[in-house]
């Protein structure tokens, strides 16, 4: 299959076969210029020059789960483990709200401490005292009633990474205890309730091919998220995939291209990750056709401790306080920040 055939099919409809984005992405290096256009055509006609900003509250570092490539997995027992309290977080908000940020993600493991009382008290409390401001929730797998009291409390949306469409490379990247079929269940469930609904995968994790990132943009095309976080995977020292490489920031910027391509009014953030594996990666990411970034604003003494892999940005530029650094750099690429809650844009293309 001729990459050039694909990428131009791909422009004009939208849509591949499984195994034709397995060829593109096979056949990137002479067709990347040519996606990467396109896809900042599509995010300048329905976003202009804009770049959302969320407000990162890493709420918590203690997770039930155990998978293989987090370094906050349960098992680790070098994870410096901490817990916000109600008050923290509600005081990140605040400083938040006065430094522009109109959107608040709160964000942790898997952790029992915030059940559907005390996560809906806090999602109350930040909509009362800031009702202009979009609360998105990016806690893990919960059950259909859970999601459903978090909706009603106030939450507008909730960010659920899939990891990979490919059942067999779930298993590989996950415990026996998780399930490919539980995570989607999760978002259709979360679709169901009416949440705006972002999923997402890491590029270049271990066992991963080009085929099993061609079932990722399927699924895409077919689930079609309202946001969707993408960026390379990163190894953790204490965690099983240690010795794996990195995946490749060019990598993961031309399949951001593609997915703006897919489904032009997605959300896309130029994730941390990216910011972490190249140090003008948020740059690419934007330039591929990313239109969100989320700087930290979580407690500057526990953004350390929140290590999902090694080497994490985290003080300095990316930072919420320095919303001005970042500005500059949005600016360096063409696109300034703006102060808006950033939702989607249903129009068509």
């Amino acid at each position: 299959m001729n990459p050039k055939s694909l990428a131009e099919k791909l422009i004009a409809t939208r849509a591949l076969e499984t195994e034709q984005y397995a060829a593109l992405i096979d056949g990137r290096d002479e067709i990347r210029e040519l996606l990467q256009n396109e896809a900042v055509r599509l995010r300048t006609q329905i976003y202009g020059k804009a770049v959302f900003i969320r407000g990162l509250i890493e709420i918590s570092s203690f997770c039930k789960n155990d998978c293989l490539y987090c370094g906050i997995r349960r098992s680790n027992k070098n994870c410096e483990r901490y817990r916000l309290t109600p008050q923290q977080i509600l005081d990140c908000a605040e400083e938040g709200y006065r430094l522009g940020f109109r959107t608040f993600v709160l964000q942790g493991g898997e952790d029992g401490y915030f059940t559907d009382e005390r996560t809906g008290w806090l999602i109350q409390k930040i909509k009362a005292a800031h009702p202009d401001c979009a609360v998105t929730l990016s806690l893990g797998e919960r059950g259909y009633e859970s999601y459903k009291k978090l909706k009603e409390a106030g939450a507008d949306r909730y960010l659920l990474r899939h990891e990979t469409a490919e059942p067999a490379h779930y298993k590989m990247l996950h415990p026996p205890d998780m399930s490919y079929e539980n995570r989607m269940e999760c978002l259709q469930s979360l679709r169901e309730l009416g949440y705006q609904v972002g999923c997402g995968f890491m590029v270049g994790s271990p066992y991963q091919t080009s085929a099993f990132l061609a079932r990722d943009l399927k699924f895409i095309e077919s689930f079609r998220p309202d946001m969707c976080g993408i960026g390379p995977f990163i190894p953790h020292r204490d965690t099983p995939f240690a010795g794996f490489p990195a995946g490749e920031a060019e990598l993961c910027c031309f399949l951001l291209s593609v997915i703006r391509i897919i489904h032009p009014p997605v959300l896309l953030p130029a994730t941390t990750a990216l910011g972490t594996i190249h140090p003008r990666g948020r740059e690419l990411g934007l330039e591929a056709g990313a239109n969100v970034v989320m700087p930290n604003l979580s407690p500057v003494d526990v953004r350390k401790k929140y290590e999902l892999y090694d080497n994490k940005i985290c003080t300095g530029e990316e930072s919420a306080q320095c919303v001005g650094c970042l500005d500059a750099r949005v600016r360096s690429v063409g696109y300034e920040i703006v102060s808006d809650r950033g939702d989607i844009r249903k129009e068509s293309v």
